[in-house]
């Protein structure tokens, strides 16, 4: 397993959809912006949002794409050959219906699962599987016709709270995997209960 050298957080871009659901992962990034006491700035030629950040002795790229969700792929690989990053060096933050607010889990390789932005992004790298991902609980409206409307509305209250519980955790454990320590950093994120 690669050292991870990139952090990229999904979201669509815009005010308009700057708390839906759909953008957990760029909530991600822009709280380990926050936290490494930078912030995300607009960089074209990523066509998205980035910071250089250094998290436990390791430089880290953080970049949230500006692209609606379902051309994240350009961004990336904007990004993956400008800096000579391999697939698996990257750490993709998304939102992920299939696990409960106030969860989330470390995953490498696999489908899209039906995500347009890991969809695009697949394609972006060549067919490459190999990234990294850090999928962040939204839960399922229960019906797949809804789907679209649940990820592009706003989470309640007490349902941002624990995605934000969740976010603060897979910040905590972030040092072990980007230090390649992927059993301990999932051990620990995976027990989590907000």
């Amino acid at each position: 397993m690669g050292q991870v050298k990139a952090i990229i957080g999904l979201g669509n871009p815009g005010p308009d959809y700057a708390a839906t659901r759909h953008n957990a992962g760029a909530w991600l990034v822009e709280a380990m912006a926050r936290t490494a006491g930078t912030e995300l700035r607009p960089e074209r030629k990523f066509l998205g949002l980035h910071a250089k950040v250094r998290l436990d002795g390791h430089e880290l790229h953080l970049l949230e794409p500006t692209t609606f969700m379902n051309r994240s792929g350009g961004a990336i690989a904007a990004l993956t050959q400008f800096f000579k990053i391999g697939p698996a060096e990257l750490l993709v933050a998304h939102d992920e219906l299939d696990l409960p607010p106030g969860t989330a889990r470390y995953k490498q390789g696999g489908g899209h699962g039906g995500h347009n932005g890991l969809r695009d992004i697949i394609r972006a790298l060549g067919n490459d599987k190999s990234f990294h991902r850090l999928r962040i609980g939204i839960g399922h409206p229960g019906d797949a016709r809804q789907v679209t409307n649940y990820v592009l509305g706003r989470p309640g209250k007490v349902e941002r709270a624990a995605i934000d519980a969740a976010i603060d955790e897979c910040q905590a454990t972030l040092p072990l995997a980007i230090s390649g320590d992927w059993a301990r950093a999932m051990n620990r994120l995976h027990s989590f209960k907000p």
